[in-house]
């Protein structure tokens, strides 16, 4: 799978994304990664990429003409399953999104900056537009390492045990049940002994009824019992 990145902060982007999983996936050659300096598309000696916006207000606007550039540069060189924007007004990003998005081949991500990019890219040229939750962050670098992280992590052969991504939270709609390793004792807390058993049909059991009383306790919307 391959992600293109439009950001005017690349440097932001080059840690998160080479370590850890991401890195070793990268190695495998399973995922790749270009990040996009949206400056070499600027205007002007200083390679201007924003403007006041119209109608006054206080915030600058990341301009048409670079942003256009840069993706019009992009599509010239692949065709994308889709182009994102990551925005505080986008579709609250869920797991369901990630899976779905995993399944595509190419994902160009653009990095809004101050109060973000003009209506006319995103009227133009943008399929989907994602927010990773209400807050806002200062730019949308964090927000794409996100994406490329959830994203990636589900792509068949990145992870040691590909079964592991299937019983993550929220991928059947709940938490995770609690999980232990060793000592089977600490502190005077031990591990509930279903666990030590090895009934693995019981265990199962277990687990499922854990799922469902954490979700119930902590998220009960994605039980509809909000």
């Amino acid at each position: 799978m391959h992600f293109d990145i439009i950001t005017v902060l690349p440097e932001l982007l080059q840690s998160p994304l080479s370590h850890s999983i991401m890195q070793r996936a990268k190695d495998k050659e399973l995922l790749t990664v270009a990040i996009h300096d949206l400056r070499e598309y600027g205007l002007g000696k200083h390679r201007s990429t924003d403007d006041y916006q119209f109608g006054g207000g206080a915030g600058m606007v990341m301009r048409c003409e670079p942003l256009a550039a840069a993706i019009d540069a992009l599509k010239a060189t692949r065709e994308y399953d889709e182009i994102i924007y990551l925005t505080p007004d986008g579709e609250q990003y869920k797991q369901t999104r990630a899976n779905q998005l995993s399944l595509g081949k190419n994902l160009l991500l653009i990095c809004g900056h101050y109060k973000g990019i003009d209506q006319r890219i995103r009227d133009t040229y943008v399929t989907l537009e994602i927010s990773i939750g209400d807050y806002v962050l200062s730019g949308g670098e964090l927000a794409a390492a996100v994406l490329v992280d959830s994203i990636g992590r589900l792509l068949p052969g990145v992870l040691n045990d590909e079964t592991s991504a299937l019983t993550d939270s929220f991928q059947d709609d709940m938490l995770a049940p609690p999980v232990y390793t060793r000592p089977a004792e600490w502190r005077g807390q031990r591990v509930p002994d279903i666990l030590l058993g090895g009934n693995f049909p019981k265990i199962e059991e277990w687990r499922e009824a854990q799922a469902e009383q954490r979700t119930r306790d902590r998220r009960p919307d994605l039980l509809g019992e909000e």
